[in-house]
């Protein structure tokens, strides 16, 4: 098959000539997205009418996605890939473009790479849910730490296949060490931590009173409680400081093979654009990112974030294959 860009090239030079040529295919990118369908679909949909530009979407785990491309490296099919928490980024990193200043410009120095290859387009916060009514005041966990206890033994749930959990696994890589990591999971699966294969069936086991706790992201129980105000889940964050919080960018990157960059860009401009940062805040309820946006009604709030997170940067959480190691080597994958 003639790629994209000869075939326009051809187009032209035919016409030049004063032949007639077949008209060139409509424009269409090809993303690789690590996002849910339900969350970004809308979106997508959006862009496309504005733009007049056919979005191909590929959905999958963002780890899943960020092997696939790694595998296919400069013959990947994919225009951009949408992924949904900084560590499948930086795994990919090498085979991103770099974004021009412009785009760059709109997002925080520690929402993008150090190298300008990806940006996020909206961020998340990771907390642990609970249940109001079976959990007291005196069971409320300082640490990520503190659920390896016996007080939790058979009340915590966790996703150890979500791309989002295992981008906060490689955060505790960096931030406690390998081997503080690797027994802290150990202490968790003697402790009967069940496994679920989400944010969403945590959430639910919850509130089913199969579980007391869960670890998540924010805006999962937040589009819940927007449905059902008497949803009997709460959330809340670890001390300020713990490795239990953070701050996860979901992020976007061209790929350097790309044979439709400047439309490639035009999507992540669009992503950054107000018209989609509102909808990230306001129908997704995760945090827009770019200067000025409104953020208003989300808890806990993405100062509060910033606040209990520790210092790091998620430039430093790049190593998903390590994570996926100790995932298999402790038997949760």
């Amino acid at each position: 098959m003639m790629p994209k860009r000869s075939s326009l090239l051809l187009a032209a030079a035919l016409a030049g000539a004063g032949l007639n040529a077949a008209p060139a295919a409509a424009q269409e990118l090809t993303l690789y997205s690590g996002r849910g369908e339900s969350l970004v679909a809308p979106l997508i949909e959006m862009f496309e009418e504005q733009s007049g530009i056919a979005v191909e979407v590929r959905y999958g785990g963002t780890a899943e996605m960020a092997v696939l491309i790694q595998e296919e490296g400069d013959a990947s099919p994919a225009d951009i890939f949408w992924a949904q928490d900084p560590g499948a980024l930086g795994a990919v990193g090498d085979l991103f473009a770099p974004m021009p200043d412009n785009v760059l410009a709109n997002v925080p120095e520690q929402l993008r790479d150090d190298d300008g290859r990806w940006v996020a387009a909206s961020a998340r916060a990771r907390t642990f849910i609970y249940s109001p009514e079976r959990v007291g005041d005196d069971e409320m966990p300082a640490s990520i730490a503190d659920l390896a206890d016996e007080q939790y033994r058979g009340r915590v749930g966790w996703a150890p296949t979500n791309g989002s959990f295992q981008a906060h696994l490689t955060a505790l890589r960096v931030l406690l060490g390998e081997e503080e990591t690797k027994a802290w999971l150990e202490a968790m699966i003697a402790n009967d931590t069940q496994i679920y294969s989400n944010n969403g069936s945590q959430l639910q086991a919850v509130a089913d009173g199969e579980i007391d706790f869960g670890l998540v992201n924010h805006y999962y129980l937040l589009r819940q409680k927007a449905s059902d105000a008497a949803f009997p889940v709460d959330q809340s964050l670890f001390e300020d400081g713990d490795a239990g919080n953070l701050l996860m960018a979901a992020g976007v990157g061209v790929l350097a093979s790309s044979d439709q960059p400047e439309e490639a860009r035009q999507f992540v401009e669009f992503l950054l654009s107000e018209e989609a940062q509102s909808y990230f805040a306001q129908d997704n309820q995760e945090f827009a990112i770019t200067e000025g946006a409104d953020n208003s009604g989300i808890e806990p709030s993405i100062e509060d974030v910033l606040a209990a997170s520790p210092d790091l940067d998620l430039n430093d959480i790049d190593d998903l294959e390590g994570t996926l190691d100790l995932l298999r080597e402790v038997g949760l994958l």
